[in-house]
């Protein structure tokens, strides 16, 4: 079942000048058109000014289409009477988690969310724990959120919005200001939340191994999808993504050239682990 849909969909930025002109118009998406299953784990990749923030926004209807629609989970975003509705299924998650951190404890700050719609106080308090307890942060929960790294901060913005019980989370870059460590505990929290939670992920990223585990990619260009499909069938086209100005995990680039020079080798080799399989059957092992 689909739980995003969306068809030919526009938006374009208009640029004013003082007096309100028209100085310039950016098409930020140009009829894109895609479908996210339920319970899929979905990385869209493209340069800057590609589109897919725009896009991201458009899912959580903080931006609404010029021409087409986005459903979310049935729901048209176009629907003003349902905009609740639909960031409650679909939560979202920025670059800055400073952004979105307002309370002065944690187990405060993930309760904000699920408290606004409603919930009773007693299952507010099992919301913030299991949530706390899905990215890995219940121990953290009576913190200060500035006693915290940036990547435990992310995982608590993550906690907040799967505390309102979302059917998806969208993930703007969430990953951009953070070290290598902070990258990697909040791809294994979103990871996890995807695998044993089931709840749908939709990623966006310029850090290519944060998407070799994808379900399917999206590949966005001057507001356009230009590529999709499963991780290896998207970075076996090395000189494509290149010509999109996108990079390939290291690993599959190392393939990549060592195929040139001769060997024997698949397209589309992901982890350190395949490329070791593969070279032990290349040496017989």
């Amino acid at each position: 079942m689909d739980l995003i849909k969306a068809r030919d969909v526009l938006f374009e930025y208009i640029r004013r000048d003082d007096e309100g002109n028209v100085e310039g118009i950016t098409t930020a998406l140009d009829h894109v058109s895609l479908d996210v299953k339920q319970g899929d784990f979905v990385c869209i990749l493209g340069h800057n000014g590609s589109g897919k923030s725009t896009l991201a926004k458009h899912i959580n209807a903080l931006l609404y289409p010029e021409e087409g629609s986005i459903w979310v989970d049935g729901i048209n975003t176009r629907d003003d009477e349902k905009i609740l509705e639909v960031r409650r299924r679909a939560g979202m998650v920025f670059q800055n988690p400073d952004n979105q951190i307002i309370g002065q404890v944690v187990e405060e700050d993930v309760g904000f969310g699920p408290e606004n719609l409603g919930v009773p106080t007693s299952e507010i308090w099992e919301r913030v724990e299991e949530s706390l307890k899905a990215v890995g942060m219940y121990e953290y929960r009576e913190f200060s959120p500035n006693k915290l790294s940036g990547g435990q901060k992310q995982r608590v913005s993550i906690a907040g919005v799967l505390a309102m019980h979302p059917k998806c989370i969208v993930l703007d870059e969430p990953t951009a200001m953070l070290d290598p460590k902070g990258r990697k505990e909040v791809v294994r929290a979103v990871r996890g939340l995807n695998q044993v939670e089931g709840v749908t992920v939709i990623l966006i990223t310029h850090y290519m191994e944060e998407t070799v585990h994808a379900d399917k990619i999206f590949v966005m260009d001057k507001g356009k999808v230009v590529m999709q499909g499963p991780p290896k069938d998207i970075f076996s086209q090395v000189e494509a993504l290149k010509e999109l100005r996108l990079d390939v995990p290291q690993v599959t680039l190392l393939a990549y050239e060592l195929k040139k020079r001769g060997l024997d080798l698949p397209d589309g080799i992901l982890t350190v682990d395949e490329m070791v399989d593969e070279l032990k059957k290349l040496k017989g092992i």
